[in-house]
């Protein structure tokens, strides 16, 4: 029986939303990703294999970003000498000039990571065929690809012809490589190509498994394997393409080990791969998947978000990271925000410890970038990059793209979005203390999160008697360089009273490790007690008579604007309102005392405040940011606003699937996926740690009946299954 809470499906083909489903329709294994690009290529596609860590600066870009990597996915087929394509339209379907496409159904089956295409098509010649294609990237050989094709004769005796390649100029980033290499032989053939800048290698080997002679082409630029087959009325014919990749990130000799790796993936064959390949799968969802009883479209969602969560998590590495668009398009460039710490993180950690390890790891990997930033502004201390590459410096660009009017806006967020040392610090404290992976915080962690508070102690501004922070950027980036942020302030406040604990957790389980932080990060007493007297004196803007914090200095004399009353619209009220205008007005991009609400809960104030913060910015908020109505969904979850927690939540959960904020062609909104998990988990479930371990306290939308799911916690695995009494 086919489950339909396990698939993505395209029916009928919808050109128009080509590159949509190009990015939700994506499959990777935490080593690459590869879109939904066709197989023969299409008109206004953007093909797109992006492999970890594969960063170039080419010349004329402003910053770095992932290079996109040769493709590996070219399979062009013929009919009776008639090109397979996409193309619907013909005028006599008998004998249509060119072909055409009768039929069309395409689905990522997500338990499988594995994207299959169905098509009839009618050849010039009049003989018709099923087209179906396959193709899945091994988890369980990460350096394995794997692409499969049959084609039955429905109609007629067709010839059809099969031709499988490497070629760079199916790559929309083509000037990122240099160096290009092609080979092709009767056995395999070949691709190599290095970064312009950067200087990463890359090389591919590829085999086409036919029951008839293969034929092998190669030039400058293009590698071929080429063989045709004659079908009978009703038979069909399979062919297997398998494809190694490896890059000098991994090995010295990519093209070596790229060979030998498909020697090897040949001699098992596809259907063993790909056999092993779902093992590994059901592996992965029997601690990841979140199982709901009453609502389908909410299963199908967490499900979706947890799968490119999974496919984009490095297993191995713990050189790279998550970046904000995942690895299934070029928005952001490839960049790590924050986004990996505070959303995509958390659901790993309490499902996949060892990949958030990984994802850990890359950032104390970048210790030397973060002091190296610090130091350029004069501080002691790490102070992590807003946007965060393979090199750990700050690559986030100053300035944006052309406006409609040729202006260029200045980007603050490199110089002044400061947070990102306190989520840090956060993700990697929350990892302790559901993982209890005392090694990794002896090791890392505690050198992250005390390094983060030397920069915040010299960072903060003693005035009357108070401290305050000025010029920061919260989440709220509609409002630029603005004094004292109370999620910042709030936030810094917590993660120095955290660094005093954790250092006295050190001197009393490890001494040696304490001796060895207080000398290298010179934490004197005279610095320890400078961060008592911050965590005192903090400057946390509250509005006494009305029982609410106040996002910023300043903010409620800004212009009021009726955040909900702008209904229906389509983008952001920042685009309705200009950069300027949204500067100096109450309207909110994003999650920010709401977010700090989610982040510290109880510990923000009592249920009256939390409340009175929540109705408060809920309706100024413009969620122009991906991100923003996941956590509106969690902290109305806990707060018993019900209609407002749901509401948030399939807004979240619509975010990619239906395009909502219409810019998924970019890539996965990795945030969307790791604040939708939170908000059923931490919102509806009530997922929160004790002395105990983890308990729930569930509030869930009254049409849901059951929750199921797993987390792991000190490496004992929890079931947990929350009905509602309501249903």
């Amino acid at each position: 029986m086919i489950n339909r809470l396990w698939q993505i499906t395209e029916f009928p083909f919808q050109p128009a939303r080509l590159q949509h489903f190009e990015t939700i329709l994506a499959i990777g294994n935490g080593y690459l990703s590869a879109r939904a690009a066709f197989e023969e290529g299409h008109a206004g596609e953007t093909p797109a294999t992006l492999v970890h860590g594969i960063f170039n600066h080419a010349p004329g870009m402003a910053v770095p970003e992932l290079a996109v990597a040769p493709n590996w996915l070219p399979l062009r087929v013929t009919v009776d000498g008639t090109a397979f394509s996409m193309k619907t339209e013909a005028c006599d379907y008998l004998r249509p000039a060119g072909g055409v496409m009768l039929g069309y159904r395409r689905t990522l089956h997500m338990d499988t990571a594995s994207l299959r295409r169905e098509v009839l098509f009618r050849a010039e010649s009049g003989s018709t065929v099923r087209l179906e294609f396959e193709r899945f990237t091994s988890l369980d050989q990460p350096h394995i690809l794997g692409q499969r094709l049959m084609v039955t004769a429905l109609d007629g005796a067709p010839t059809v012809g099969i031709e499988v390649a490497f070629d760079r100029r199916d790559s929309n980033n083509s000037d990122h490589w240099r160096n290009v290499i092609a080979a092709a032989d009767a056995d395999q053939m070949t691709y190599s190509a290095a970064t312009s800048q950067s200087g990463y290698r890359i090389a591919f080997a590829s085999r086409l498994i036919a029951p008839a002679c293969v034929e092998a082409g190669a030039d400058e630029h293009r590698a071929t394997l080429a063989t045709t087959v004659r079908l009978e009325g009703g038979s069909s014919v399979t062919v297997d393409k398998l494809t190694a990749i490896y890059t000098s990130r991994d090995v010295e000799d990519p093209l070596q080990s790229a060979t030998v790796a498909l020697k090897d993936a040949a001699a098992d064959a596809y259907d063993a791969l790909y056999e092993q390949h779902c093992r590994r799968w059901r592996e992965a969802w029997d601690s990841c998947d979140i199982e709901i009883e009453g609502d389908d479209s909410a299963q199908l969602a967490l499900r979706f978000a947890a799968y490119h969560l999974l496919i984009a998590a490095p297993r191995q590495d713990d050189d790279v990271s998550i970046g904000a668009r995942t690895l299934s398009g070029m928005g952001y460039k490839g960049h790590v925000f924050w986004d990996t710490e505070l959303f995509a993180l958390p659901p790993l950690t309490l499902t996949q410890p060892t990949i958030a390890r990984n994802l850990l790891t890359y950032r104390y990997k970048r210790l030397a970038g973060a002091r190296q930033k610090a130091e350029a502004q004069g501080y002691a201390g790490a102070l992590f990059p807003w946007e965060s590459t393979d090199t750990g410096l700050e690559t986030t660009p100053q300035w944006s793209d052309p406006q409609p009017d040729g202006s260029r806006i200045r980007i603050w967020t490199g110089d002044t979005e400061q947070h990102i040392c306190s989520d840090i610090a956060y993700a990697a404290l929350q990892y302790w203390r559901w993982t209890g992976d005392d090694a990794f915080m002896l090791a890392m962690g505690a050198e992250l999160v005390l390094d983060t508070a030397v920069f915040w102690g010299e960072r903060v501004e003693a005035k009357n008697g108070r401290y305050e922070i000025s010029r920061q950027i919260g989440p709220d980036e509609y409002h630029e360089n603005i004094d004292n942020s109370v999620f910042t302030n709030r936030l810094v406040q917590w993660h120095l009273q955290q660094a005093l604990a954790l250092l006295e957790w050190l001197r009393v389980n490890a001494p040696d490790v304490a001796r060895r932080l207080v000398a290298e990060l010179e934490l004197r007493e005279a610095r320890l007690a400078h961060w008592r007297d911050i965590a005192a004196r903090m400057v946390i803007p509250f509005d006494s008579e009305r029982q609410l914090h106040i996002q910023f200095d300043g903010f409620f004399d800004l212009e009021y604007v009726p955040v909900l009353d702008y209904q229906p619209r389509v983008g952001g009220i920042w685009h309705m309102l200009g950069h300027e205008r949204a500067l100096r007005s109450q309207v909110i991009k994003q999650a920010d005392v709401v977010m700090l609400m989610a982040l510290l809960g109880e510990e923000v104030g009592p249920r009256e405040v939390m409340l009175n913060n929540f109705k408060t910015y809920y309706p100024r908020t413009d969620h122009g940011s991906s991100l923003s109505p996941a956590i509106h969904a969690w902290v109305a979850a806990r707060l018993g606003l019900d209609d407002i927690a749901y509401e948030m939540f399939a807004q979240a959960a619509s975010t990619d699937l239906e395009n909502n904020q219409g810019n998924v062609a970019d890539g996965i909104h990795a945030a969307a996926c790791g604040g939708l998990w939170q908000a059923a988990l931490f919102g509806f479930c009530g997922l929160h740690l004790t002395e105990d371990g983890p308990q729930v306290d569930p509030k869930l939308p009254a049409h849901w009946r059951r929750v199921s799911f797993s987390v792991t916690y000190r490496g004992e695995k929890h079931h947990f299954d929350v009905a509602n009494p309501a249903v």
